[in-house]
């Protein structure tokens, strides 16, 4: 805990290490981090935390990093070379780092490392720090440190401080156990004295512990503070305790020193008087933090308690003034701490300073008065009233000096100063103190100064919340907004009426403003309604529109009346404004209609047509075009509907076509799609406006494409004459209906034909434009548009002029001239179509001859010369440029040969298959085929749906493929068949090429292709193949027969080919015969061979003849498998023999190892021995753990004797029942486990001394201690076990758990010995585990001990009073009461002490009488009946003045009729209900009863009630006292009377002397006279008149001296003028600061008024850490 702000604290636990940071502000909302640092510090200042951990794998080295938890970012890290021991923050920027050489300071600011600032001193070695600080100006360090106890005194802890100055940079050494720094003023210096105050505590008992207060670094020539001291004074049962913290509140001026034990003790600082002492926390104190906002200290006990400690404000200054008699004091600290109760301190030592003429120091007196309790018009006017004597400052300027160095002048002192300034003409020094804060502005001091100065006036009246004036000063200098913002921001409300009548009088621009500052108030308090007419009685239309117009922004529907005001007012006065509100357009609830006619009569007839809401008024506003903007015109028709847009389009044309005709088109164009451009095109047609029509559709067009619209524009454009519109329209639109669009304009006729060749061009009309312009004799625009337009189009042409029988011999020319742009296969068609052909031989001739290569013109001479039968064939081998597709389809019906010869040019396979298969030429398709060699062409006449394949098969077979000797042929056409999956037919084929003596006979792809195919089609004949063919592959094809499950086929290949090891795997693996693999492994005698074999019996389970196989075969290779088969299988003996064959070729772990097992298995324990005995690389571990699985223990004992594994030869030796070897070897590998088994082997044999000296390293691991006493305990063995532990007791690595087992037991086993122990060794047993064993035992006594010795006081005494009969004894249950912390019990054990020793119970409440609430044990006795068993306690605790106390203590003494006891304890204590205690008093029959009753109305100022009982019980003298307390004239006038009438002269004389304040004069006259009493009543006389002389002469003396004083100030006024300049110069100093002024409001709830008594309550916050 850094500060007052944060606790952090470090969780630790099994998921991790977090940090819980506690915002003192919010304790019930911890903060938790996950964080795996050792320590964490909070910034006393911000959010930034520092952490240190330890750097892993070092000891002496620490890891540091700062962290700011706002930013989430890491500030700085830096890994020290050395162990922090101790670190602190020393300020909100600087961490203070101890290590065990030196100390160290780092900067959280930029990004320097740790920097050395001097080394520990001498006396801190070996001490643990507890603290470290630093002065406020840097210049001073302190480090302490505490000691461990010495010999001579091992119980008290010595303290070291070393102080370090960091100017001088050196050390000091003095024994102290805390200390702090202090800053406070010093009268006559300028700057704040540096303390430094430490506690110290000699180790030697005859030496006193005390308080020191020094000034540090005092400069020569100053005024220095003078050393303090004071003694510590320690309660004998506190001996041992010594001070931990030391804390100052520079607050109030005190010092706080905190014991470890919880004692607290308060001084002075400037005195070091001790104020208070107190103990404040019953447990032990490890933690302290200053808080200076509360002016106390934090404190944090061992139960992880938080308790704040600071003063009581309301009580302090009259307990210490009181209570300690230090008047002095209480001044001195109320002043500090500006606390109230000094009243009846300050006023007579302020009246005593004024009577002596010390008006100086009564001015300070009353400057620092606490609460300013004398800084009223009072001590002013004492000071104005004092005389000014010549050459002297005068008082009243003393005054104001003194106040103003000390701080801020109230309200009266500033306005009686300010009038000083004024009258002197010195404003200037009245700003300074203003802008210095040095007056308390008030309204009184504004209007003082608002003659002189306005600004310095508003300034004050601002300051000091006269806020009337302040809106009133502003209203008056135009300032309207700064006076709105004003009301608002102090919430006033001033009469808005009349400053704004006052705002239209003098500036109408400022009366708008201050109307808009009214309407935008949330509840205005003028009704807008009225404002406006305030503005309108005085004609002020324009500030009136323009408050509407601000006030009208929202637009609002309730404002709709003022809407239409403010344009109403506008259109009949200014129609531009209004309509520049319209055009504006923030206004929308106003009277339409209304507003229409004002516009349409001012001329605004847009205006008009927008708020007209009836088609007749509309169609009588929009004829008026010449006077409306034709743009606005054309957004108004954007408004209306359709119907009646169309009918004002309607209007307008028909009122003046052409004036309106280009308005109308224009809103046409920007209306279309509302207004449908059917309905508009109808329009335009009703009055046969093509003109119109023509523009309107001229913008439209380029958006629409409704083919209706196109057309209706070209039939526009077309009738107004715009023929190039329509060249255009026709070329580029893609939209109009081309059939109406071609028979428009050919009913049209125009004189310009490219429109309609554009239509007909366009979408495919040109036998039409042909033959149209063909009719009309517009030749000329036929050869245009076939020459220029479209030459593609040509053929076309030429078939429509063949159709209309034109003259040859144009065609003829007309194709001519086109020549290479006509495209020849199109002409071709429409020519041969019409059985024309001919026609074109001469231009396809005059094309070749230009060299054309075009096929189409070729195969057009193709088919001429097929036609013509002269010798096609020649030309059709010869031309190498027709098409053979196109031509070869033109000759199949002529000529098929023909057809062929042309497919086969072309390489056009599918159609020579086709033809030949229609004409069945198969052998011509066979030789075609074969000698194409395409796959695709094979796998298209090899199909299966080929109902031509058989023939085509039949021809390859028997023709094609014996004639072609080129072996690519031959090879395609084998591939083809076996791509098209024919075996059988390729078997014929290759038994064709193969076996008849071919060229192709000894192929060796052939004939693997001929035994592969008889392995997939034909089975039965592969072995004759195999016999007779010699070529072929015979490794691969055995592969592929052995797949084909052709296993004896496989082997004669593998057989005949002398691939032995492949043979006798098919043997092996495929025909699964070993006896023939055997014979032919003997035949063949081959290793690989061997190999093979064996890997197979070895398969086959046959371990022992495999074995024997190997060994033939020389082979290691598999030696693991071998070892895994024979251990398998149980072939140990054939096993050696293997394994020692193997290992002279091969060096393993594994053989070695399993060469060991097999020996140990056969029991060869021999041979095992010479082994081990010899070098080997066995695993002897492995098979050690193996025999003793297999229970093979003496080979696995020689195993675990040759690696000395001990543990498990103890194991070993264990189950051979060698106990005694098994402890030696279980002592050699000393691990827990082995010790485990041979102890727990040992219980079992009975073995008790060496299962004990096993124990005995057992029990020294807490965590095997469970274990090992549950199997005793289950054995039945438990002296044994007991014995066990109490010998474990004294071995040198006992620990806790031994202790607490061992108590576990007695109380178990043998309790008789349970105290005895407990009582030996209770700071060494586990407490909680041993309480829950002898709740469960019921050992009562044994269980209080305990709880006890766990500091858990309250269940002890639970336990005592519960169990009473075994655990309680008196001594000890008072011990463990005043530690107790639920109260509860202390109630209880009242009642066990009423019932069970209440002779001894007020003992028990002696004790208690600190903790325990007085009126619950008072009510306790009274339900019991037994009040007086307590007379004693309660008279020791009536000093507390409680009111069941006193009431007890009262009922007691009226049961014993002891009035005096009674008397004595109303009049000391007067806290219970006096008046039912005076009621059941007046009843009782002893006077002396009655008159303490009396005396109780008297107290309680019933005095009628105190005289009359008086009267009664004719106790005079009581009465008469009574009526001279009471100041009752008439009370006292009654008993005189009374006594009158009782004729009872002596009284009636001695009534007149004990109330001669009361009496008047003129009533003791007439009683007297009357009476016959005028002697006794002559003394009463006598001292009236000569007081009444006296008064007189008293008045006459005042009167002469006013007089006298009247003539003496006049002349007192001029010499006051001129020292005035001299006492209050310009600027006065700022005030020294007198300790720190904190809010006195920032007190928390629990405070130093909780401490008197023994026990505090624990605090503000108790937070269980």
């Amino acid at each position: 805990m850094e500060s007052e702000k944060y606790i952090c604290v470090r969780e630790a636990g099994t998921a991790g290490n977090q940090v819980v940071m506690i915002n003192m502000l919010q304790p019930d909302k911890p903060e938790r981090s996950k964080i795996s640092a050792e320590s964490v510090l909070m910034n006393p200042v911000s959010k930034v935390i520092a952490l240190k951990a330890s750097i892993p794998n070092t000891t002496t080295q620490d890891s540091l990093q700062i962290f700011n938890l706002e930013m989430k970012s890491k500030m700085k890290s830096h890994n020290l070379l050395e162990k922090v021991e101790f670190w602190t923050w020393i300020s909100a920027t600087t961490l203070g780092i101890v290590t065990s050489n030196a100390v160290y300071h780092w900067s959280v600011e930029g990004a320097s490392k740790p920097e050395k600032v001097f080394e520990r001193g001498s006396n801190l070695a070996n001490n643990q720090i507890i603290s470290y600080r630093s002065s406020s100006n840097g210049k001073w360090l302190v480090l302490i440190g505490l000691a461990a106890p010495t010999p001579e005194n091992p119980k008290q802890v010595s303290g070291n401080l070393q102080l370090f100055s960091v100017d001088q940079t050196r050390s000091q050494n003095l024994e102290a156990h805390a200390a702090a720094f202090a800053s406070v003023p010093v009268p006559g210096r300028d700057t704040a004295a540096q303390l430094i105050a430490f506690c110290t505590k000699p180790s030697k008992p005859t030496e006193t512990a005390k308080l020191n207060i020094i000034e540090l670094g005092a400069a020569a020539g100053q005024t220095g503070f003078q050393k303090r001291q004071h003694d510590l004074f320690f309660p004998p049962e506190f001996a041992d305790d010594f001070p931990v913290a030391l804390q100052v509140s520079e607050k109030y001026g005190l010092v706080y020193v905190i014991t470890k034990l919880g004692l607290l003790f308060v001084f002075d600082l400037y005195t070091a008087t001790a104020v208070y002492r107190n103990r404040i926390s019953a447990e032990p104190v490890f933690l302290t933090s200053n808080a200076p906002s509360s002016g106390g200290f934090y404190v944090i006990n061992r139960h992880g308690q938080v308790l704040l400690g600071k003063i009581n404000e309301q009580t302090i200054v009259d307990f210490i003034s009181k209570t300690l008699s230090n008047v002095d004091l209480a001044l001195s600290v109320a002043q500090r701490g500006n606390l109230p109760g000094a009243d009846q301190l300050v006023l007579p030592k302020f009246q005593d300073l004024f009577n002596s003429g010390n008006y100086k120091g009564a001015a300070e007196l009353a400057a620092d008065s606490p609460l300013g309790i004398l800084r009223t018009r009072d001590t002013i006017s004492k000071f104005q009233a004092i005389p000014v004597q010549p050459g002297q400052t005068s008082p009243l300027l003393q005054y104001f000096g003194i106040c103003l160095a000390k701080g801020q002048l109230n309200s009266f002192e500033a306005v009686e100063l300010a009038r000083l300034v004024i009258s002197q003409n010195k404003k200037h020094l009245l700003e300074n103190w203003l802008k210095d804060d040095k007056l308390e502005c008030s309204e009184e001091l504004g209007d003082l100064l608002a003659s002189t100065d306005q600004d310095l006036a508003l300034r004050i009246y601002i300051k000091g919340k006269a806020s009337a004036k302040v809106v009133q000063a502003l209203v008056l200098r135009g300032e309207i907004e700064k006076m709105g913002n004003y009301c608002s921001q102090v919430g006033y409300q001033p009469n808005w009426v009349e400053l704004l009548q006052r705002a239209l009088m003098n500036d109408g621009q400022a009366a708008v403003t201050l109307a808009i500052q009214i309407s935008q108030q949330e509840q205005p308090p003028l009704d807008l309604n009225q404002i406006v007419e305030l503005f309108m009685q005085r004609q002020m239309v324009r500030e009136a529109t323009s408050f509407l117009l601000d006030v009208l922004k929202p637009d609002l529907a309730e404002h709709s009346h003022l809407q239409t005001k403010v344009l109403e007012i506008n259109l009949m006065m200014f129609p531009n404004v209004a309509d520049a509100i319209l055009t504006n357009g923030m206004l929308t609830h106003y009277d339409r209609p209304r507003i229409a006619q004002l516009c349409e009569k001012a001329g605004l007839y847009i205006w008009a047509l927008q708020h007209y809401t009836e088609l007749a008024d509309l169609k009588r506003v929009v004829v008026n075009t010449p006077a409306i903007e034709p743009q606005k015109l054309v957004e108004f028709f954007g408004t209306l509907s359709r119907e009646w847009a169309l009918e004002c389009l309607k209007e307008l044309l028909q009122v003046n076509l052409r004036q309106n005709l280009q308005t109308v088109v224009q809103i046409a164009k920007e209306y279309t799609a509302q207004l449908q451009a059917s309905a508009i095109i109808e329009l335009f047609e009703e009055f046969k406006s093509y003109e119109g029509l023509y523009f309107y559709l001229g913008n439209y067009i380029a958006f629409s494409e409704e083919p209706q619209v196109h057309f209706k524009y070209i039939e526009a454009a077309a009738r107004t004459g715009q023929i190039k519109e329509v060249e255009r329209i026709t070329r580029e639109s893609n939209v109009y209906d081309p059939e109406a669009t071609k028979t428009f304009l050919m009913e049209a006729k125009l004189p310009d034909a490219r429109p309609l060749m554009n239509v007909c061009d366009r979408y495919g009309f040109v036998h039409d434009l042909t033959t149209y312009l063909f009719n009309n004799n517009m030749m000329r625009y036929i050869e245009g548009y076939v020459q220029k337009v479209n030459p593609t189009n040509a053929p076309v042409v030429v078939g429509a002029l063949l159709d209309v029988e034109c003259n040859e011999e144009f065609i003829k020319n007309l194709i001519l001239s086109v020549r290479s742009l006509l495209p020849v296969g199109p002409l071709t068609e429409e020519v041969e179509k019409r059985n024309r052909l001919k026609l074109l031989s001469s231009f396809l001739e005059h094309l070749v001859s230009e060299g054309s290569q075009d096929p189409m013109v070729h195969n057009a001479l193709a088919k001429i010369v097929i036609d013509s039968n002269n010798n096609p064939e020649h030309f059709l081998t010869t031309n190498q440029f027709y098409d053979s597709r196109i031509v070869g389809k033109y000759c199949e019906k002529r000529d098929p040969n023909l057809a062929c010869v042309v497919y086969k040019r072309g390489s056009c396979d599918l159609e020579l298959v086709d033809v030949t298969n229609k004409n069945s030429l198969f052998k011509l398709q066979a030789r075609y085929v074969v000698e194409r060699m395409d796959q695709d062409l094979w796998a298209a006449v090899l199909e299966e749906q080929n109902n031509f394949r058989r023939s085509l098969i039949d021809q390859v077979v028997s023709t094609a493929l014996p004639e072609s000797k080129n072996p690519e042929q031959v090879s395609v056409t084998v591939k083809a068949f076996m791509a098209a999956d024919l075996p059988h037919e390729l078997i014929e084929l290759l038994e064709k090429i193969v076996l008849q003596n071919s060229a192709f006979s000894n192929n060796p792809n052939l004939q693997n292709l001929l035994v592969l195919t008889a392995i997939k089609a034909d089975k039965t004949r592969v072995m004759e193949y195999v016999n007779r063919l010699d070529s072929f592959d015979g490794p691969a094809v055995g592969e592929i027969a052995v797949g084909s499950e052709l296993y004896e086929e496989a082997f004669a290949i593998y057989k005949k080919f002398g691939h032995n090891l492949a043979a006798i795997k098919v043997l092996i693996d495929y025909i699964g015969t070993i006896d023939r693999a055997h014979e032919f492994a003997t035949k063949v005698d081959e290793s690989d061979v061997w190999s093979a074999l064996a890997n197979a019996q070895t398969a086959c389970g046959h371990v022992s003849e495999a074995i024997t196989s190997y060994i033939k075969a020389g082979d290691t290779s598999e030696h693991i498998s071998v070892i895994e088969a024979a251990v398998a299988d149980g072939c140990f003996e054939d096993l050696v023999k293997f394994l020692r064959m193997v290992r002279k070729k091969v060096k393993e772990v594994r053989v070695d190892t399993e060469l060991v097992y097999a020996l140990a298995r056969i029991n060869q324990l021999n041979e095992l021995e010479e082994f081990l005995s010899n070098p080997n690389s066995a695993n002897l571990q492995m098979v050690g753990d193996r025999c003793f699985d297999e229970s093979l223990y003496e080979a696995a004992k020689l195993l675990f004797t040759s690696t000395s594994s001990w543990g498990r030869l103890a194991s070993t030796l264990v189950r051979l029942h060698q106990f005694q070897q098994a402890v030696d070897a279980a002592r050699k590998m000393n691990n827990t486990t082995t010790w485990k088994e041979v102890c727990f082997a040992c219980v079992e044999e009975g073995e008790f001394k060496l299962a004990q000296l096993c124990g005995h390293n057992i029990i020294i691991h807490a965590d095997e201690l469970d274990e090992i006493s549950d199997y005793y305990q289950n054995m039945g063995h438990f002296n044994e076990l007991i014995s066990l532990i109490e010998s474990g007791l004294g071995l040198e690595r006992a620990h806790m758990g031994i202790f607490t087992e061992l108590g576990t037991l007695y109380a178990k086993f043998k309790p008789e010995k349970l105290m005895e122990h407990l009582q030996l060794f209770a700071t060494r047993i586990n407490i909680p585990k041993l309480l829950r064993v002898c709740e469960e035992c019921q050992h009562w006594k044994e269980l209080a001990y305990l709880y006890v010795q766990y500091d858990e006081y309250d269940n002890a005494a639970l336990v005592m009073l519960m169990h009473a009969s075994k655990a309680w004894e008196h001594v000890k249950f008072k011990d463990v009461a005043v530690k107790v912390a639920n109260v509860d019990i202390y109630y209880k054990g009242i009642s066990f002490y009423l019932e069970e020793h209440p002779g001894i119970l007020v003992d028990l409440l002696t004790v208690l009488t600190p903790r325990i609430d007085h009126a619950r044990v008072v009510d306790i006795m009274r339900k019991a009946n037994h009040l007086a068993l307590i007379k004693s306690y309660l008279l020791t605790v009536q000093n507390g003045n409680i009111v069941a106390v006193n009431e007890a203590v009262n009922d007691l003494a009226i049961e014993e009729e002891d009035f005096d006891s009674l008397r004595s304890s109303v009049d000391m204590y007067d806290n219970f209900d006096q008046i039912s205690l005076a009621q059941r008093c007046e009843r009782h029959e002893l006077i002396e009863f009655r008159r303490v009753a009396s005396h109780i109305y008297k107290r309680n100022q019933r005095w009628r009630q105190s005289v009359t009982l008086s009267k009664k019980d004719l106790l005079f003298k009581d009465a008469m006292e009574t009526c001279a307390n009471s100041g009752d004239q008439e009370l006292a006038e009654e008993l005189l009377s009374y006594f009158v009438e009782q004729q009872n002269k002596e009284c009636f004389a001695a009534c007149l002397y004990t109330c001669y304040e009361l009496i008047r004069p003129d009533i003791v006259l007439e009683l007297a006279w009357t009476n016959g009493m005028l002697d006794f009543a002559m003394p009463f006389m006598v001292q009236f008149v000569r007081d009444y002389i006296s008064k007189v002469d008293q008045l006459l003396i005042d009167k002469q001296e006013a007089k006298e004083a009247e003539e003496t100030q006049a002349k007192e006024a001029a010499e006051q003028n001129q020292m005035y300049q001299q006492l209050l110069p310009p600027a006065l100093p700022a005030p020294v600061p007198y300790g720190g002024q904190l809010d006195p409001q920032a007190a928390t709830a629990y405070n130093m008024q909780t401490f008197p008594g023994s026990m505090p309550n624990p605090g503000v916050y108790t937070n269980m850490m």
